[in-house]
């Protein structure tokens, strides 16, 4: 049996095309059936490697019974929410008022008007552990619908007008910034916006020291996710105050997230989160954008303390990225699955007499010892490898010997003929833009080659694929693009394409990143009323338009777009992206003021913004003396190129030339790289 999915490319929908409920994809035909046979919609939001997206299609979604109920009395809509970022954003509002929480898969009940009356995330196909089941839930909802359905309107009005109220809130319809802010319920401040803006710093640093696991790492009890946007702030901040506790709290999770089972041991990356406190037990699927930024976090970390283990982790990562996650045309896939043969973990799981097989009594025994595999197991009598336990694996280094290192290949040749795993081959535009980053920035710490070509090719692929002219579009797959792209696409591409300027200073790259910063500008721009709106002008109009600023698992587009424009009027000076950039800064300075923590990627642009970094400013004589300087400098250093000399910067010596200015102080000019790095 096939229904309306059968065309789709998302992977997602394409798991549920053969169930017998008859799936519609989001269309205005579906909306239009919904009307003229007087039936609500079901909705269902997920993506292809969701656990629990998995077991919901398999107990009620393949059900006949369920699928029965669902064709007679609803017309029932798949959403891939990695597709469709628009309308999971709207619609997980909707779930959060309802139920005081969000997740996937989002099961949830609207009105032909796209109105949501109820939400939820998963339900069981029968009421168990105090849970509706699908089956009651359909039932009384279908009832509701043909008894009671002018309570319902009325509810979805109340839901909607009180979902618009939360996301207009950071708006200021005047746009302008006033002076007294409250920045959490410690303390209110009447002052100098640049001290009100540094009190946003500081709360944010304050928040999570509160919330951080001395123990093992992280921040809050588990489930642990390794939000890597928020070490990157810590690192920042740690620069610019000295304050070494910010530093620590950042060692301590990269180095607990790398020690658990949340990094996967023999074929390298980071699984989606730990379920538990320790980061041993991970949800097991791989996302693209978490690996991303943990290249980024890891990266800044080895730059700070010199420290091989960070840049050791953040190799293997990229090796797993390359090897197993990057097409034949150069775009990375966005994500492989937690379940092999339907059960979660099992790709990943071991016994120890399967490494004796393996490797040998000797070797074999000395792999299990060295990974944690034992005959009691740590998940479900099986064991996740791991080195929380590991007395070679300290703050220094991680030093595995050519041995083990040969038997670690032997043993993931066996894994990968032992089971499969599910494959998200789509390519994301906003996903492949962090990884590109995350490339560039690994290139930076190491100086190898392959790392900037991958970013290059995935740049290219960006632009030959999933680009036409300025616009951008969302994915790709099997040769075909879907819709036009959002702001987390555009904000992700120009933070990638300045990245790729960064790590090559070729001018070609920031003009790009010039060009859809000023589409982002002229597409999602709010205006007066300040920030970015998650869909265009040219996208499709739902029943809300939300601003997102909160950091999640990614950062927000807001943040990304805050920024962008501090990096851009920073190496133009041009008075247009200062304002813009003021005026960004002031909306998410509202937005974070209520939990700081929340919004880390905007506090970096924040105190970029207040405290630039050193900008050096170079007159080239030879081009190909640029070659080197990418990976000599720090990763936050801003720098500008003249290929001629002018009146303010002339040839020191009729050779290139530095000039270095931080803060309110300009150095010298200097010829040698080595005395630059000194500055």
């Amino acid at each position: 049996m096939q229904n309306h999915l059968k065309n789709q490319t998302s992977p997602y929908l394409l798991q549920h095309a053969e169930n017998p409920v008859h799936w519609y994809p989001w269309c205005a035909e579906a909306f239009e059936i919904a009307k003229k046979e007087d039936k609500p919609i079901f909705l269902s939001i997920g993506y292809s490697t969701c656990h629990w997206c998995h077991v919901m299609a398999h107990e009620s979604f393949e059900d006949m019974e369920i699928a029965d109920i669902l064709n007679q009395y609803f017309i029932s809509i798949k959403v891939d929410k990695e597709e469709r970022p628009d309308i999971d954003s709207i619609y997980m509002s909707v779930c959060q008022a309802f139920t005081g929480s969000g997740g996937w898969p989002t099961t949830l009940f609207l009105t032909p008007e796209q109105k949501p009356f109820f939400a939820g995330t998963y339900f069981p196909k029968t009421a168990k552990y105090g849970q509706i089941g699908l089956k009651e839930l359909l039932l009384t909802v279908h009832e509701k619908w043909k008894t009671d359905r002018d309570d319902l309107l009325e509810f979805a009005e109340e839901i909607i007008s009180m979902v618009n109220k939360q996301t207009k809130k950071a708006d200021n319809i005047d746009g302008k910034r006033k002076g007294k802010k409250i920045t959490g319920k410690d303390f209110i401040i009447e002052n100098s916006m640049e001290e009100v803006d540094m009190q946003l710093i500081n709360a944010a640093f304050e928040q999570y020291k509160h919330t951080f696991d001395e123990k093992n790492g992280g921040f809050g009890r588990e489930p642990k996710f390794p939000t890597p946007h928020n070490l990157l702030f810590l690192m920042q901040y740690y620069e610019k105050s000295k304050n070494t506790d910010a530093l620590k709290m950042v060692e301590k999770t990269l180095l607990q997230m790398y020690k658990g089972g949340m990094f996967d041991h023999i074929g390298g990356g980071f699984s989606r989160y730990s379920t538990d406190r320790y980061f041993l037990v991970p949800h097991f699927e791989k996302m693209l954008y978490d690996n991303a930024l943990l290249i980024l976090a890891y990266c800044k970390a080895y730059r700070l303390t010199k420290n091989h283990i960070y840049c050791d982790v953040a190799e293997k990562t990229a090796a797993y990225i390359l090897r197993e996650m990057t097409s034949s045309e150069g775009g990375f896939y966005s994500a492989q699955d937690a379940d092999s043969e339907g059960i979660e973990g099992k790709y990943y799981l071991f016994e120890p007499s399967e490494i004796t097989g393996v490797l040998g009594e000797k070797e074999g025994q000395e792999f299990n010892q060295y990974f944690d595999i034992t005959r009691e197991g740590n998940f479900e009598g099986k064991s996740i490898p791991n080195l929380l336990q590991n007395k070679f694996v300290n703050s220094e280094r991680n030093i595995i010997n050519k041995s083990l290192n040969e038997n670690l290949l032997k043993v993931y040749d066996y894994r990968k003929k032992r089971y499969s795993l599910h494959l998200d081959d789509k390519v994301l535009t906003n996903w492949n833009a962090l990884m590109i980053a995350a490339m560039c920035h690994l290139y930076r710490v190491t100086g190898k080659k392959n790392y900037l070509e991958a970013a290059v090719n995935a740049q290219k692929f960006i632009q030959d694929k999933l680009c036409e002219n300025d616009t951008l579009y969302i994915s790709y797959r099997e040769g075909k693009r879907s819709g036009k792209g959002f702001l987390d696409d555009y904000a992700n591409v120009v933070f990638g394409l300045l990245a790729l300027y960064e790590a090559t200073l070729d001018s070609v790259y920031f003009e790009k990143a010039r060009q859809f910063c000023d589409k982002a500008i002229s597409e999602f721009y709010a205006g007066e009323q300040g920030g970015f709106f998650l869909y265009g002008k040219e996208n499709e109009q739902l029943i809300m338009r939300p601003k997102e600023t909160y950091d999640g698992a990614v950062f927000s587009g807001n943040s990304a777009m805050a920024y962008n424009l501090v990096q851009i009027s920073l190496l133009t000076g041009e008075k247009r992206y200062e304002e813009l950039a003021e005026q960004q800064i002031g909306f998410m300075c509202r937005a974070a003021e209520d939990y700081p923590a929340g919004h880390a990627m905007f506090l970096v642009a924040l105190s970029d913004y207040i405290d630039p970094p050193v900008k050096i400013t170079v007159v080239v004589k030879h081009m190909q003396e640029l070659a080197k300087l990418p990976c000599k400098i720090p990763l936050n250093t801003v720098v500008c190129v003249l290929k001629d000399p002018i009146k303010e910067y002339l040839l020191k010596n009729d050779r290139t030339t530095y000039y270095v200015c931080h803060g309110r102080t300009c150095y010298p000019p200097v010829n040698e790289l080595e005395e630059l790095q000194r500055l």
